[in-house]
């Protein structure tokens, strides 16, 4: 089996991290297995290397890769999980996603581009390092299909879509600098469908059986795509059946 080099998620103690943590384990294709997050996941891998951040922030960001460059070796696989839909905000603002025009207020928009947005890209610009060699890496990002522009006729999620939506456009121009001074990596937004985790839940009355997807299964979708990017071709906006996303 060739092994390659060493595989990252980021957001590693929510339903679709821990997955990943699991099935990059037991595909046993890379080096070592590492896992950033907040707090511990629930159940511990015993072959994943976890490591704790006090806060998503430009510090805590930074200092966190700059450990990880210094344990030596690159990482061909890097899945940023980071992402929000409904939630609390410190001062207690209810996060939901708007339904009208009436439901916009700043807080709560500050929080969707804050989480889905701002720390996403704060963790591309600190990836680098790690990532860029001789050999192909993959670096992916969940996003989501309500993040494209031209694919929205639904409306409503004015903060969830319009955050997804900054989210693409970087990843989308970080891709064209990329491909100047560090040729090896892809970026990829990747939407995983609706996933049984507690970021769908008060959702997924509305979402057939079907289509609502374990983590497990939407963690060997993901990572079953991965050989057929290439650099020379990103950025790829793909959804789990490896399907092309409209920007």
């Amino acid at each position: 089996m060739n092994i390659q080099h060493k595989a990252l998620v980021i957001g590693a103690s929510g339903g679709i991290g821990e997955a990943i943590l699991g099935e990059l384990v037991k595909a046993q294709k890379h080096s070592e297995v590492h896992g950033i997050s907040r707090s511990l996941p629930t159940n511990l891998i015993e072959e994943v290397n976890y490591h704790g951040i006090a806060e998503h922030n430009e510090t805590s960001i930074s200092a966190c890769c700059h450990k990880l460059a210094q344990l030596g070796g690159l990482f061909s696989t890097v899945v940023c999980c980071i992402g929000t839909l409904h939630d609390k905000t410190v001062s207690g603002v209810n996060i939901q996603p708007e339904k009208r025009l009436e439901d916009l207020h700043a807080e709560q928009l500050h929080h969707y581009f804050h989480v889905n947005t701002i720390i996403p890209a704060l963790w591309l610009k600190a990836l680098e390092p790690l990532v860029k060699g001789q050999h192909q890496a993959k670096v992916i990002f969940l996003t989501a299909r309500v993040g494209s522009i031209s694919d929205n006729r639904l409306g409503g999620w004015y903060g969830y879509r319009a955050s997804k939506a900054a989210l693409n456009m970087l990843i989308k121009s970080a891709q064209i600098e990329l491909q100047r001074r560090a040729k090896n990596v892809t970026l990829v937004s990747y939407h995983p469908g609706t996933v049984d985790t507690s970021l769908s839940k008060p959702f997924q009355s509305n979402v057939k059986a079907e289509k609502l997807f374990s983590a497990h299964f939407t963690a060997q979708q993901l990572l079953s795509q991965l050989d057929d990017l290439h650099a020379q071709d990103g950025p790829y906006y793909l959804d789990w059946q490896g399907k092309t996303i409209p920007w």
